[in-house]
Protein backbone atom coordinates (compact mmCIF):
# COMPACT_ATOMS: atom_id res chain seq x y z
CA UNK A 1 0.00 0.00 0.00
CA UNK A 2 2.75 2.45 0.98
CA UNK A 3 4.70 1.72 -2.10
CA UNK A 4 1.36 2.22 -4.25
CA UNK A 5 0.81 5.64 -2.75
CA UNK A 6 4.33 6.56 -3.75
CA UNK A 7 3.88 5.69 -7.14
CA UNK A 8 0.16 7.54 -7.27
CA UNK A 9 1.75 10.90 -5.92
CA UNK A 10 4.89 10.64 -8.13
CA UNK A 11 2.85 10.67 -11.43
CA UNK A 12 1.00 13.08 -10.17
CA UNK A 13 3.73 15.28 -9.00
CA UNK A 14 5.47 14.04 -12.63
CA UNK A 15 2.54 15.57 -14.62
CA UNK A 16 2.52 18.92 -12.70
CA UNK A 17 6.10 19.09 -13.95
CA UNK A 18 5.56 18.10 -17.54
CA UNK A 19 2.91 21.09 -17.37
CA UNK A 20 5.60 23.19 -15.64
CA UNK A 21 8.23 22.73 -18.72
CA UNK A 22 5.96 22.81 -21.65
CA UNK A 23 4.83 26.54 -20.34
CA UNK A 24 8.96 26.99 -19.54
CA UNK A 25 9.81 26.23 -23.07
CA UNK A 26 7.25 28.16 -24.74
CA UNK A 27 7.88 30.92 -23.12
CA UNK A 28 11.86 31.19 -23.88
CA UNK A 29 13.58 33.23 -26.61
CA UNK A 30 16.17 31.57 -28.50
CA UNK A 31 18.60 33.92 -26.91
CA UNK A 32 17.94 33.21 -23.58
CA UNK A 33 20.55 31.72 -20.78
CA UNK A 34 18.80 28.99 -20.32
CA UNK A 35 18.56 27.64 -23.47
CA UNK A 36 22.63 27.14 -23.32
CA UNK A 37 22.55 23.42 -22.67
CA UNK A 38 20.94 22.88 -26.14
CA UNK A 39 17.95 22.24 -28.36
CA UNK A 40 15.00 21.18 -26.81
CA UNK A 41 13.51 21.64 -22.96
CA UNK A 42 16.24 22.71 -20.57
CA UNK A 43 16.90 20.95 -17.29
CA UNK A 44 18.94 22.58 -14.21
CA UNK A 45 18.44 22.15 -10.90
CA UNK A 46 17.40 25.55 -9.56
CA UNK A 47 17.46 24.66 -5.77
CA UNK A 48 17.56 26.05 -2.28
CA UNK A 49 18.04 24.47 1.18
CA UNK A 50 15.62 25.01 3.94
CA UNK A 51 17.45 24.50 7.12
CA UNK A 52 15.65 23.38 10.60
CA UNK A 53 18.74 23.31 12.53
CA UNK A 54 18.57 25.85 15.26
CA UNK A 55 15.54 27.26 13.32
CA UNK A 56 17.78 28.71 10.90
CA UNK A 57 15.34 28.79 8.34
CA UNK A 58 12.39 27.10 9.27
CA UNK A 59 10.18 27.27 11.36
CA UNK A 60 11.19 31.25 12.91
CA UNK A 61 11.20 29.69 16.15
CA UNK A 62 10.29 27.08 18.41
CA UNK A 63 6.98 26.26 19.43
CA UNK A 64 4.31 27.87 17.07
CA UNK A 65 1.50 26.50 16.70
CA UNK A 66 0.95 24.06 13.73
CA UNK A 67 -1.02 26.43 11.53
CA UNK A 68 1.42 28.80 11.70
CA UNK A 69 4.43 25.98 11.35
CA UNK A 70 2.60 25.41 8.06
CA UNK A 71 2.17 28.58 6.73
CA UNK A 72 5.51 29.68 6.96
CA UNK A 73 6.31 26.42 4.97
CA UNK A 74 4.40 26.78 2.44
CA UNK A 75 5.54 30.44 2.13
CA UNK A 76 9.50 29.62 1.87
CA UNK A 77 7.51 27.10 -1.46
CA UNK A 78 5.68 29.79 -3.05
CA UNK A 79 9.05 31.97 -2.71
CA UNK A 80 10.73 28.94 -4.40
CA UNK A 81 8.43 29.45 -7.33
CA UNK A 82 8.22 32.86 -7.56
CA UNK A 83 12.10 32.80 -7.92
CA UNK A 84 11.95 30.22 -10.50
CA UNK A 85 13.42 27.30 -8.65
CA UNK A 86 12.67 24.33 -8.70
CA UNK A 87 13.67 22.27 -5.93
CA UNK A 88 13.70 22.21 -2.17
CA UNK A 89 16.34 20.29 0.37
CA UNK A 90 14.39 20.32 3.25
CA UNK A 91 16.47 19.67 6.45
CA UNK A 92 13.85 16.94 8.19
CA UNK A 93 16.61 15.41 10.74
CA UNK A 94 18.57 17.60 11.99
CA UNK A 95 20.17 16.17 15.03
CA UNK A 96 19.11 12.27 15.59
CA UNK A 97 15.78 13.59 15.36
CA UNK A 98 12.74 13.65 13.27
CA UNK A 99 10.00 15.98 11.14
CA UNK A 100 7.69 13.17 10.79
CA UNK A 101 6.20 10.38 12.86
CA UNK A 102 9.32 7.88 13.26
CA UNK A 103 9.21 5.14 14.93
CA UNK A 104 12.78 5.37 15.44
CA UNK A 105 13.78 8.98 16.40
CA UNK A 106 11.78 11.57 18.97
CA UNK A 107 10.18 14.59 17.16
CA UNK A 108 12.50 17.42 16.53
CA UNK A 109 12.73 20.08 19.55
CA UNK A 110 12.67 22.78 16.97
CA UNK A 111 9.24 22.25 16.16
CA UNK A 112 7.63 22.43 19.34
CA UNK A 113 10.55 23.53 21.91
CA UNK A 114 10.44 19.85 23.48
CA UNK A 115 11.93 16.64 21.74
CA UNK A 116 9.78 14.21 21.33
CA UNK A 117 6.22 16.50 21.43
CA UNK A 118 3.70 15.74 18.91
CA UNK A 119 3.72 19.14 16.77
CA UNK A 120 0.15 18.06 15.68
CA UNK A 121 0.69 17.78 12.05
CA UNK A 122 2.63 16.34 9.29
CA UNK A 123 5.65 18.56 8.24
CA UNK A 124 7.46 16.37 5.88
CA UNK A 125 4.33 14.91 4.78
CA UNK A 126 3.08 18.23 4.20
CA UNK A 127 6.26 19.57 2.48
CA UNK A 128 6.16 16.72 0.09
CA UNK A 129 2.34 16.92 -1.10
CA UNK A 130 2.80 21.27 -1.29
CA UNK A 131 5.94 20.89 -3.06
CA UNK A 132 4.68 18.39 -5.74
CA UNK A 133 1.35 20.68 -6.24
CA UNK A 134 3.70 23.91 -7.64
CA UNK A 135 5.82 21.70 -9.44
CA UNK A 136 8.89 21.08 -7.38
CA UNK A 137 10.94 18.69 -6.37
CA UNK A 138 11.25 17.21 -2.44
CA UNK A 139 14.60 16.73 -1.50
CA UNK A 140 14.46 15.27 2.19
CA UNK A 141 18.05 16.53 3.92
CA UNK A 142 19.41 14.18 6.34
CA UNK A 143 22.00 14.44 9.04
CA UNK A 144 23.41 10.65 9.86
CA UNK A 145 25.68 11.13 12.91
CA UNK A 146 24.92 14.97 14.80
CA UNK A 147 22.98 13.76 18.13
CA UNK A 148 23.12 17.37 20.02
CA UNK A 149 24.34 20.51 19.84
CA UNK A 150 25.92 20.31 23.58
CA UNK A 151 27.12 16.97 25.48
CA UNK A 152 24.36 15.84 28.05
CA UNK A 153 22.58 13.43 27.19
CA UNK A 154 19.97 13.93 29.65
CA UNK A 155 18.88 16.74 28.19
CA UNK A 156 17.52 14.16 25.01
CA UNK A 157 13.92 12.91 25.27
CA UNK A 158 13.87 9.94 27.62
CA UNK A 159 13.31 7.38 24.37
CA UNK A 160 15.52 8.76 22.65
CA UNK A 161 18.19 6.10 21.10
CA UNK A 162 21.47 7.76 22.50
CA UNK A 163 19.67 7.14 25.69
CA UNK A 164 19.04 3.68 24.91
CA UNK A 165 22.48 3.06 23.64
CA UNK A 166 24.78 5.23 25.17
CA UNK A 167 27.90 2.88 23.63
CA UNK A 168 27.00 4.35 20.21
CA UNK A 169 27.52 7.82 21.54
CA UNK A 170 30.78 10.18 21.53
CA UNK A 171 31.28 13.93 22.80
CA UNK A 172 33.47 15.95 20.96
CA UNK A 173 33.69 20.01 20.77
CA UNK A 174 30.73 20.87 22.39
CA UNK A 175 27.95 18.59 20.86
CA UNK A 176 27.00 14.82 20.66
CA UNK A 177 28.09 12.45 17.92
CA UNK A 178 26.89 9.07 16.95
CA UNK A 179 30.43 6.76 16.88
CA UNK A 180 30.73 5.73 13.08
CA UNK A 181 33.03 3.22 13.45
CA UNK A 182 30.51 0.86 14.79
CA UNK A 183 28.69 -1.21 12.66
CA UNK A 184 25.43 -1.25 14.79
CA UNK A 185 25.29 2.72 14.41
CA UNK A 186 25.75 2.38 10.65
CA UNK A 187 22.76 0.57 10.36
CA UNK A 188 20.10 2.38 13.24
CA UNK A 189 21.06 5.72 11.18
CA UNK A 190 20.22 4.31 7.63
CA UNK A 191 16.86 2.78 9.22
CA UNK A 192 15.88 5.87 10.93
CA UNK A 193 16.62 7.76 7.59
CA UNK A 194 15.31 5.47 5.64
CA UNK A 195 11.69 5.29 7.53
CA UNK A 196 10.87 9.04 5.62
CA UNK A 197 11.55 7.19 2.22
CA UNK A 198 9.68 4.12 2.34
CA UNK A 199 6.65 6.60 3.70
CA UNK A 200 6.87 9.33 1.50
CA UNK A 201 7.45 9.83 -2.05
CA UNK A 202 10.41 12.27 -1.87
CA UNK A 203 12.11 12.98 -4.74
CA UNK A 204 15.89 12.53 -3.24
CA UNK A 205 17.63 11.88 0.19
CA UNK A 206 20.00 14.33 0.62
CA UNK A 207 23.31 14.52 3.10
CA UNK A 208 25.61 17.89 3.41
CA UNK A 209 29.04 18.04 4.91
CA UNK A 210 28.61 16.59 8.17
CA UNK A 211 30.63 13.08 8.53
CA UNK A 212 33.05 12.89 11.08
CA UNK A 213 33.28 16.49 12.77
CA UNK A 214 35.28 19.13 11.53
CA UNK A 215 38.06 19.17 13.46
CA UNK A 216 38.18 21.17 16.79
CA UNK A 217 41.62 22.27 18.02
CA UNK A 218 43.19 19.87 21.31
CA UNK A 219 40.80 17.40 21.11
CA UNK A 220 40.39 14.24 20.21
CA UNK A 221 37.44 12.34 19.08
CA UNK A 222 37.36 9.09 20.88
CA UNK A 223 36.96 6.03 18.96
CA UNK A 224 40.10 4.30 19.79
CA UNK A 225 38.30 1.14 21.24
CA UNK A 226 36.13 0.94 17.74
CA UNK A 227 39.15 0.97 16.18
CA UNK A 228 40.70 -1.70 17.67
CA UNK A 229 37.54 -3.75 17.37
CA UNK A 230 37.11 -3.02 13.83
CA UNK A 231 40.35 -1.46 11.90
CA UNK A 232 41.87 -4.45 11.09
CA UNK A 233 43.43 -4.93 7.85
CA UNK A 234 43.29 -0.79 7.35
CA UNK A 235 47.01 1.08 6.92
CA UNK A 236 45.77 3.62 9.65
CA UNK A 237 42.81 5.18 11.05
CA UNK A 238 42.04 7.53 9.23
CA UNK A 239 41.60 5.22 5.98
CA UNK A 240 39.32 3.23 8.76
CA UNK A 241 37.62 6.13 9.51
CA UNK A 242 37.03 6.59 5.61
CA UNK A 243 35.59 2.98 5.26
CA UNK A 244 33.16 3.66 7.86
CA UNK A 245 31.40 6.82 5.81
CA UNK A 246 32.18 4.82 2.09
CA UNK A 247 30.32 2.12 3.54
CA UNK A 248 27.50 4.38 4.91
CA UNK A 249 27.35 5.97 1.51
CA UNK A 250 27.42 2.29 -0.70
CA UNK A 251 24.91 0.78 1.75
CA UNK A 252 22.52 4.03 2.16
CA UNK A 253 22.80 4.37 -2.18
CA UNK A 254 21.46 0.45 -2.66
CA UNK A 255 18.99 0.67 0.42
CA UNK A 256 17.27 3.53 -1.34
CA UNK A 257 17.29 1.97 -4.74
CA UNK A 258 15.98 -1.13 -3.20
CA UNK A 259 12.81 1.18 -1.93
CA UNK A 260 12.22 3.12 -5.00
CA UNK A 261 14.77 3.42 -7.80
CA UNK A 262 13.26 6.87 -8.82
CA UNK A 263 14.93 8.07 -5.77
CA UNK A 264 18.21 10.19 -6.12
CA UNK A 265 20.93 10.17 -3.83
CA UNK A 266 22.83 13.37 -3.26
CA UNK A 267 25.21 14.89 -0.79
CA UNK A 268 26.76 18.02 -0.90
CA UNK A 269 29.95 18.29 0.48
CA UNK A 270 32.69 20.96 1.61
CA UNK A 271 34.34 22.33 -1.54
CA UNK A 272 37.73 20.96 -1.00
CA UNK A 273 38.41 17.37 -1.34
CA UNK A 274 42.38 17.75 -1.24
CA UNK A 275 44.82 20.71 -1.75
CA UNK A 276 46.96 19.97 -4.97
CA UNK A 277 49.71 20.42 -2.30
CA UNK A 278 48.18 17.30 -0.58
CA UNK A 279 47.60 15.19 -3.21
CA UNK A 280 48.02 16.27 -6.83
CA UNK A 281 44.72 14.93 -7.85
CA UNK A 282 43.32 17.69 -5.48
CA UNK A 283 42.21 21.63 -6.19
CA UNK A 284 44.43 24.71 -6.88
CA UNK A 285 43.65 25.79 -3.28
CA UNK A 286 45.13 26.74 -0.18
CA UNK A 287 42.21 25.16 2.15
CA UNK A 288 42.19 25.05 5.93
CA UNK A 289 39.95 22.09 5.53
CA UNK A 290 39.85 19.57 3.19
CA UNK A 291 37.62 16.64 3.15
CA UNK A 292 39.48 13.85 2.97
CA UNK A 293 41.87 13.97 5.68
CA UNK A 294 39.93 16.00 8.00
CA UNK A 295 36.10 14.89 7.54
CA UNK A 296 37.13 11.30 6.27
CA UNK A 297 34.91 11.62 3.55
CA UNK A 298 36.25 10.82 0.13
CA UNK A 299 33.69 12.87 -1.77
CA UNK A 300 35.94 12.37 -5.29
CA UNK A 301 35.79 8.53 -5.21
CA UNK A 302 31.71 8.41 -4.26
CA UNK A 303 31.55 10.70 -7.66
CA UNK A 304 33.99 9.10 -9.49
CA UNK A 305 32.97 5.46 -8.64
CA UNK A 306 29.55 6.55 -9.47
CA UNK A 307 28.36 5.66 -5.87
CA UNK A 308 26.08 8.82 -5.78
CA UNK A 309 23.33 11.01 -8.15
CA UNK A 310 24.73 14.05 -7.52
CA UNK A 311 27.06 16.27 -5.80
CA UNK A 312 26.67 19.70 -4.45
CA UNK A 313 29.80 21.17 -3.78
CA UNK A 314 29.92 23.88 -1.55
CA UNK A 315 31.63 26.46 -3.33
CA UNK A 316 31.44 28.89 -0.64
CA UNK A 317 33.89 31.39 -2.12
CA UNK A 318 33.92 34.76 -4.29
CA UNK A 319 35.35 34.86 -7.69
CA UNK A 320 39.30 35.28 -6.95
CA UNK A 321 39.33 34.73 -3.29
CA UNK A 322 42.57 33.37 -2.78
CA UNK A 323 42.61 30.21 -0.50
CA UNK A 324 39.61 28.79 -2.61
CA UNK A 325 38.80 30.79 -5.57
CA UNK A 326 35.50 30.02 -6.67
CA UNK A 327 36.98 30.18 -10.41
CA UNK A 328 39.59 27.30 -9.73
CA UNK A 329 36.84 24.79 -8.23
CA UNK A 330 34.18 24.54 -10.57
CA UNK A 331 36.40 23.30 -13.40
CA UNK A 332 38.00 21.22 -10.85
CA UNK A 333 34.71 20.00 -9.71
CA UNK A 334 33.77 19.51 -13.46
CA UNK A 335 36.82 17.14 -13.95
CA UNK A 336 35.87 15.54 -11.36
CA UNK A 337 32.21 14.22 -12.41
CA UNK A 338 33.40 14.22 -16.22
CA UNK A 339 32.12 10.58 -17.41
CA UNK A 340 30.65 9.71 -14.37
CA UNK A 341 27.01 10.07 -14.87
CA UNK A 342 27.08 11.62 -11.80
CA UNK A 343 25.22 15.42 -11.65
CA UNK A 344 27.46 18.28 -10.13
CA UNK A 345 25.70 21.37 -9.37
CA UNK A 346 27.35 24.08 -7.19
CA UNK A 347 26.48 24.94 -3.59
CA UNK A 348 26.32 29.10 -3.59
CA UNK A 349 26.42 31.17 -0.45
CA UNK A 350 23.06 33.04 -1.14
CA UNK A 351 23.96 34.20 2.60
CA UNK A 352 27.43 36.26 2.23
CA UNK A 353 25.84 37.94 -0.42
CA UNK A 354 25.31 41.64 1.62
CA UNK A 355 26.48 40.49 5.00
CA UNK A 356 28.52 42.46 7.06
CA UNK A 357 32.25 40.70 7.26
CA UNK A 358 32.43 39.26 3.81
CA UNK A 359 35.29 40.02 1.56
CA UNK A 360 34.23 43.04 -0.53
CA UNK A 361 33.20 40.82 -3.72
CA UNK A 362 30.30 39.95 -1.88
CA UNK A 363 28.97 43.73 -1.51
CA UNK A 364 28.25 43.20 -5.21
CA UNK A 365 24.74 42.62 -5.97
CA UNK A 366 26.09 40.62 -9.22
CA UNK A 367 28.60 38.66 -7.76
CA UNK A 368 26.34 35.49 -7.49
CA UNK A 369 25.26 36.14 -11.58
CA UNK A 370 29.07 35.84 -12.14
CA UNK A 371 29.02 32.72 -10.49
CA UNK A 372 26.63 31.12 -12.97
CA UNK A 373 28.20 33.11 -15.70
CA UNK A 374 31.00 31.64 -15.20
CA UNK A 375 29.91 28.11 -14.43
CA UNK A 376 27.73 27.85 -17.70
CA UNK A 377 31.30 27.24 -19.27
CA UNK A 378 31.26 23.95 -18.35
CA UNK A 379 28.70 21.63 -19.58
CA UNK A 380 28.91 19.07 -16.77
CA UNK A 381 27.56 21.76 -14.36
CA UNK A 382 23.93 21.32 -14.38
CA UNK A 383 22.75 23.54 -11.92
CA UNK A 384 23.06 25.80 -8.90
CA UNK A 385 21.79 25.76 -4.71
CA UNK A 386 21.40 28.17 -2.64
CA UNK A 387 22.17 28.62 1.00
CA UNK A 388 19.59 29.76 2.38
CA UNK A 389 15.59 30.07 1.80
CA UNK A 390 15.76 33.17 4.59
CA UNK A 391 17.97 34.86 2.02
CA UNK A 392 16.24 33.67 -0.99
CA UNK A 393 13.33 35.55 0.64
CA UNK A 394 15.00 38.39 2.31
CA UNK A 395 17.99 39.24 -0.45
CA UNK A 396 19.21 41.61 1.30
CA UNK A 397 21.29 43.36 -1.65
CA UNK A 398 19.29 42.19 -4.52
CA UNK A 399 21.70 39.41 -5.35
CA UNK A 400 19.08 36.39 -5.46
CA UNK A 401 16.93 38.96 -7.88
CA UNK A 402 19.81 39.42 -10.19
CA UNK A 403 20.31 35.70 -10.40
CA UNK A 404 16.88 34.96 -11.56
CA UNK A 405 17.41 38.21 -13.72
CA UNK A 406 19.91 37.01 -15.61
CA UNK A 407 19.71 33.58 -15.73
CA UNK A 408 16.04 32.32 -14.85
CA UNK A 409 13.79 33.75 -17.52
CA UNK A 410 10.93 31.27 -16.78
CA UNK A 411 10.90 27.68 -14.83
CA UNK A 412 12.44 24.93 -15.91
CA UNK A 413 12.30 21.35 -14.50
CA UNK A 414 15.51 19.92 -12.95
CA UNK A 415 17.41 16.85 -14.72
CA UNK A 416 16.48 13.44 -14.38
Amino acid sequence: MARHMRQITRRGFVAAAGALAALGAAGESAASPARHRGAGCPRELRGVWVATVANRDWPSRPGLTAERQRAELLAYLDRAVDRRLNTVILQVRPTADALWPSPYEPWSAYLTGTQGRDPGWDPLGTAVTEAHARGLELHAWFNPYRVAGHTDPGRLAADHPARQHPEWVLPYGGKLYYNPGLPEVRAFVQDAMLDAVARYPVDAVHWDDYFYPYPVAGEDFGDDAAYRRYGGGFADKGAWRRGNVDLLVRETAARIKGIDPGIRFGISPFGVWRNSSTDPLGSATRAGVETYDDLYADTRTWVRQGWIDYVIPQLYWNIGFGAADYAELVPWWAGVARGTGVDLFIGEALYKAGAPGQPAPWGDPAELSRHLTLARRYPEVRGHCFFAAEEVVADRIGAMAEVVADHYPTRVRPPR
